[in-house]
């Protein structure tokens, strides 16, 4: 946009505001640069051959009626719904942490006719912004919002209207204060004698691993990949029915972060929540990096996310191991890693072994982890 341009839309926005009799917020001194915090914006983030993505990684979008086309507005590639039926508007959305009390601008280019671009749950009512048509070329809808004093997440959406058709959107940006990077750690610091079980991926769920957990009513913290999760929903639903127990993220690709971009890092993350969250009802707050490796692009996705704590952890015992990375018997606090195996009954046979042996007791990560 020219200098020119961006002056007058400017003027546009003040003159709007003294109408409704409101102030443009100021920028506060304490608060932290503005960044785009959308998930893909640009629809550039390719889809790997994995179900776990839905048809455009970061976003929602209902079935059969996204896709990507390569008629864009920046980049390579651009979003293109077409309502799949007389009640679809061709809704995609995605939702994005953000700060209380902050202030957000919501922007897109769009294509078509009658279309839509708005945030909900940002702790005050927002209008959307929106076009009756495009013409031949793309236009820029823009809409902004103060986030209220609790509000820590937003759902951000793009829609069409009922019969008209295909619409296409490109460049969305939510710009304003990131959320505070998440929290890196290997265990849950705590004096209560306690050691967490962990347990990873998903491909070989086992009735002898659901039995052992269901006798011992042991509270498991699961992490699987959400392909994995949903081939057999019901047994990880089961394994994580004991008090304390909770499945949370771990990725869609299972691909090693630190070789990705922050972009792609956070459509990893973003992606693989809303599939558990889809799935099994809850929204994870402890993420999981696959190989046990981050950086801090991983931690500022991670919170992008709504993700609170990036947990590696401080002993593995999968696949017969007895590794403790600190050395000596488990310690109050520890993380035990394992794998969803066919040797993951005997492997947490010995954890459970091991923590006897320590005096500590398995204990639900979530009521630490907080």
């Amino acid at each position: 946009m020219s200098t020119v341009l961006r002056r007058a839309a400017a003027c546009a926005a003040g003159a709007a505001l003294a109408v409704l009799g409101l102030t443009a917020p100021a920028a506060r001194a304490d608060q932290p640069p503005a960044v785009d915090l959308a998930t893909n914006p640009g629809f550039e983030i390719p889809t790997l051959p994995l179900g776990d993505w839905g048809s455009i990684p970061g976003w929602t979008c209902g079935a059969g009626e996204a896709t990507l086309t390569g008629s864009a507005h920046g980049g390579a590639s651009a979003l293109s719904v077409t309502p799949a039926a007389e009640d679809s508007t061709g809704e995609c959305a995605q939702t994005v942490s953000v700060r209380p009390g902050s202030h957000y601008t919501l922007s897109a280019w769009v294509r078509g006719s009658y279309v839509f671009l708005g945030a909900t749950g940002t702790g005050h009512d927002v209008a959307p912004s929106w076009t009756p048509g495009t013409g031949d070329g793309w236009q820029r809808l823009t809409t902004a919002f103060t986030t209220g004093a609790d509000t820590t997440s937003v759902r951000l959406y793009l829609h069409g209207w009922y019969g008209q058709g295909t619409f296409a959107a490109d460049d969305v940006e939510l710009s304003g204060a990131a959320p505070a990077p998440a929290t890196a750690t290997w265990n849950a610091p705590t004096t209560d004698r306690v050691v967490f079980f962990t347990v990873d991926d998903g491909w070989q769920p086992t009735a002898e691993a659901a039995r052992l957990i269901a006798d011992r009513a042991l509270p498991v913290t699961a992490f699987p990949l959400p392909m994995a999760a949903g081939n057999q929903p019901d047994y990880f639903r089961e394994v994580t029915s004991a008090a304390g127990s909770s499945i949370q993220d771990h990725s869609v690709s299972h691909r090693d972060l630190t070789t990705l971009g922050a972009a792609e890092q956070q459509a990893e993350i973003c992606s693989a929540r809303d599939a558990q969250v889809r799935r099994f009802g809850s929204t994870p707050t402890i993420f999981r990096p696959p190989y046990l490796t981050w950086n801090a692009d991983t931690l500022q996705a991670a919170a992008n996310c709504g993700i609170r704590y990036v947990l590696t952890a401080t002993a593995d015992f999968s696949w017969g191991q007895s590794t403790v990375y600190h050395g000596g018997p488990l310690r109050p606090g520890d993380v035990v890693l394992l794998h969803f195996t066919d040797t993951l009954a005997a492997d947490l046979q010995r954890a459970l072994d091991a923590a006897d042996a320590a005096g500590l007791r398995p204990a639900g990560l979530v009521d630490y982890l907080r």
